[in-house]
């Protein structure tokens, strides 16, 4: 099959290690350009050598490339406000646009979840790495049984939050906290981000709360089940993927306060707790940078299913 030619805007740390990806493992994209706005950039640098056209002017500058009219897909690794600026000059020209910013202009995309359901779709955006790690445990367990309220806590190397990151956390925590509600299927969500500035520096590590109303313990194995398939859908994409330790599901006791109830009225019994961690494949970034890892190796993901289908439709 012929490659879809991507570029990737943004050549901090995220676009950096999408390149890479790009070039090394994927038999359905090909690099178009990498643009930046830092002549001096170690992302700009790197895709020189590696004879991938690049600009240093920004989205404007990728429109001035010659090669501008094959590029099919443009992944945006720049921040919300940038991406919102990005889409409007790309979009009238017919671009596919992978948001790997909190900005969601387009459909919460988690591949494991729902990746089929907009492969379509003009914009798609990869919610935050908080987001692509957790969700799948919260759909797992939705599948299940109803999930009244869910809560995730991401816990990331400070190192490995740059610019970016830092620059979007209330974005991370908003974005997250709609996706678990839109994607995971809770009743409501709530999402937490700590920069742990441990040395070293700790690989990711996410904690997922689901309150349910499950007092069958034969429920409770559906979901452990349901969790662990999940966790095997991830990790075909993100092989650093992986559970913690077993998945623990416990009685809430009839005294505890519980102020977010099932749709039916009635009162969640147990509470699922699934903890994961995220290492990173080191392709360009640290192995304990697993939450840029899981972002880049999802939207790759996606850009090669919508190459997929594109194939498959000729």
């Amino acid at each position: 099959m012929s490659k879809v030619k991507v570029a990737i805007i943004g050549s901090g740390n995220i676009g950096t290690d999408l390149m890479i990806k790009v070039l090394r493992n994927s038999d359905y994209l090909e690099m178009g350009a990498m643009v930046g706005i830092d002549p001096a950039s170690d992302g700009l640098a790197r895709a020189a050598r590696l004879n991938v056209p690049i600009t240093a002017e920004g989205v404007e500058g990728l429109i001035g490339l010659p090669n501008f009219d094959e590029i099919e897909i443009v992944f945006d690794a720049t921040s919300a406000k940038a991406h919102v600026a990005n889409n409007a000059r790309l979009a009238p020209l017919g671009k596919r646009m992978i948001d790997l910013t909190p900005a969601a202009i387009g459909p919460y995309v988690v591949p494991a979840v729902n990746a089929d359901e907009h492969l379509d779709a003009p914009n798609v955006n990869m919610v935050t790495c908080g987001g692509q790690a957790t969700i799948p445990m919260v759909a797992a367990v939705s599948r299940v049984v109803p999930v009244a309220y869910a809560e995730i806590v991401a816990s990331i190397a400070s190192k490995s939050a740059g610019p970016g990151t830092r620059a979007n956390i209330d974005e991370f925590t908003e974005t997250t906290s709609e996706a678990i509600v839109a994607v995971g299927g809770a009743r409501r969500g709530k999402a937490i981000i700590i920069l742990n500035p441990a040395e070293p520096p700790l690989i990711m590590r996410d904690t997922v709360f689901c309150l349910v109303d499950a007092p069958d313990p034969a429920v409770h194995e559906e979901i452990r089940q349901s969790i662990e398939k999940m966790v095997g859908d991830v990790s075909a994409y993100v092989p650093g993927y992986r559970l913690k330790q077993e998945v623990q599901i416990t009685e809430i006791p009839a005294d505890q306060p519980v102020e977010t109830l099932l749709v039916n009225g009635n009162r969640p019994t147990h509470q699922v707790s699934v903890f994961l961690e995220v290492e990173g494949a080191a392709h360009y970034l640290p192995a304990y940078a697993g939450n840029l890892d899981i972002m880049t190796s999802a939207g790759m993901q996606i850009a090669e299913r919508i190459a997929q289908q594109k194939e498959a439709t000729k």
